[in-house]
């Protein structure tokens, strides 16, 4: 409409209007309307494009294409193994009807079809040579692997399949284990949280009664000290009364003594003296009891001696508490490790505790290194010094994985780990490592190697080093004694329970006899 506007616009000194399309003329100019009809045609032609549906008969990118197609191809729905072509349903019908194709083995299309064919003679590769573990087709078999493990394809499929059926069933066996440990897990999760949140409201709970007991205790105190107080205070002010008294009464009698002596009336004088000579009963100043300073001076030295105690009972509850924190064990637990490489990432630093050491052993100045001597050294006296054997602990405590070597010499040694609190002194088997339920022992002596624990002896077997490692795992409760050289070998193992943090300890046999700890480098 705008276009014919425009040509009659510039066409409008003309009588007439001609149809810029059929040339017809009109007079005078007519008005131009919508063609209602033509616009609904070219609507409907609009709407009949936009919602014709997509030809799924059609081979798409992800479809294996017919191969007989011309132009545009239809999807394949049968492949021939024996034509080795991908067939859409029509060029198919021949298979079904021509007694010719009637032993062709059909299949589902496959993108894959031409990789099954053998390049060099065009026919299916449909045997595997476990010589050379590929597939070959049957003139391969003739040719060039002629001689060699040949199966049909299915054949080695069968087998094969066999092999991952029971692949997938430890697989699935494997998926169910890790599923019920993740529930287990899960579980864990929710019971640490629960217990967590327990633990958190009953300790809030128990520092609540003991801050409310600490200032119950705290006004108890002020309270007896602001009452002994007010009692003393009282005293005190009773006898400044009398004492005042006195003083006013004593000053009122030397006003008469004064004028007495001043009379000039002997007379009188005579007669009064009798009554003003006499004095009363006085308090004696020497009975009260005056102490500068040192009023409630002792109830401070005794809050402060309980502020010291309750310090002490603290740090030692707060040690322990920290221990049983570090115990939670939220993890699986974790592999042992197989290589030396593997131990040396839990290895530790081990220092002797001269405090320990038997007046016969000598520390090096390091304190890794200890040496059986034949006379005492001039040690002082303390109560964690082992009396009878010759032996020492480490002064690192161990809750953790950790692993550390020794290197010995002489005749024998005693590579042990033991509580702190194993007895110095007493019966042979009280305090001597591996005699009793509180210390392991691995013994290296006359090439020859025993475990002792509560004084029980187990032989144990393994090759013959002067280098002893140990592998402690506290939480899981392991502790490995191997034999170190240039690979490790397991001497003893234990499995139990410690209910303390464990010390590394050593004992020696014979004078001279050394062993040390080593520094090893952790990765």
């Amino acid at each position: 409409m705008n276009s014919i506007k425009t040509y009659w616009d510039e066409e409008h000194e003309k009588k007439a209007h001609s149809c810029p399309q059929c040339r017809q003329t009109f007079t005078p100019r007519p008005v131009l309307v919508k063609n209602t009809m033509l616009a609904d045609l070219i609507e409907e032609k609009k709407t009949g494009l936009q919602t014709a549906p997509a030809d799924h008969r059609y081979a798409g990118p992800k479809d294996v294409a017919c191969d007989f197609c011309t132009g545009r191809k239809l999807k394949a729905t049968k492949a021939c193994l024996t034509c080795l072509v991908s067939y859409c349903e029509k060029h198919l019908q021949p298979h079904f009807e021509s007694q010719t194709f009637q032993k062709h083995n059909l299949v589902e299309p496959s993108k894959y079809l031409p990789e099954n064919i053998c390049s060099r003679h065009d026919r299916m590769r449909n045997i595997f040579c476990r010589t050379d573990q590929q597939r070959i087709c049957y003139l391969c078999s003739m040719d060039e692997h002629k001689g060699h493990d040949t199966v049909s394809a299915a054949a080695e499929r069968t087998e094969r399949q066999i092999k991952l059926e029971g692949s997938r069933q430890k697989l699935q066996q494997r998926i169910q284990d890790r599923e019920k440990d993740m529930k287990l897990l899960q579980q864990e999760v929710e019971d640490i949280s629960l217990s967590a949140d327990k633990a958190v409201e009953d300790s809030e709970k128990i520092f609540t009664e003991l801050i409310n007991l600490m200032e119950k205790r705290r006004s108890d105190v002020k309270q007896q000290i602001r009452s002994q107080q007010e009692t003393e205070m009282s005293r005190v002010k009773e006898l400044q009364e009398k004492l005042k008294q006195e003083i006013t009464e004593l000053k009122r009698k030397d006003t008469s003594l004064e004028q007495l002596l001043r009379t000039e009336d002997h007379i009188q004088f005579v007669h009064s003296y009798p009554s003003l000579s006499a004095l009363s009963e006085s308090t004696d100043s020497s009975n009260i009891n005056i102490r500068p300073l040192r009023y409630f001076e002792d109830v401070t030295a005794a809050v402060s001696e309980l502020r010291d105690q309750l310090q002490d009972v603290f740090r030692e509850t707060c040690t322990s508490i920290s221990l049983r924190l570090s115990e939670v064990d939220v993890l699986l637990p974790l592999a042992e490790p197989k290589t030396r490489a593997e131990f040396l990432k839990y290895s530790c630093e081990i220092t002797l505790d001269p405090n320990t050491a038997n007046t016969y052993l000598l520390l090096s100045k390091g304190k890794r290194k200890a040496t059986l001597m034949s006379k005492p050294q001039s040690y002082s006296n303390q109560p964690e010094r082992f009396t009878y054997w010759h032996q020492v602990l480490s002064r690192e405590s161990m809750t953790g994985s950790c692993y550390w070597e020794v290197e010995w010499s002489g005749t024998g040694v005693y590579v042990a780990v033991a509580y702190k609190n194993i007895s110095r002194t007493g019966s042979v088997n009280e305090c001597g490592f591996g005699r009793n339920d509180q210390s392991w022992a691995l013994i290296s002596y006359l090439n020859t190697y025993t475990f002792l624990h509560n004084n029980i002896k187990s032989s144990v077997s393994g090759p013959w080093f002067s280098s002893v490692g140990v592998y402690l795992d506290h939480r899981a409760g392991i502790l490995s004694f191997y034999s170190v050289s240039e690979s490790l070998n397991l001497l003893h193992r234990v499995q139990t329970t410690f209910t303390q943090p464990l010390h590394a300890g050593v004992l020696l046999v014979y004078n001279g006899d050394t062993a040390q700890f080593c520094k090893q480098q952790n990765n």
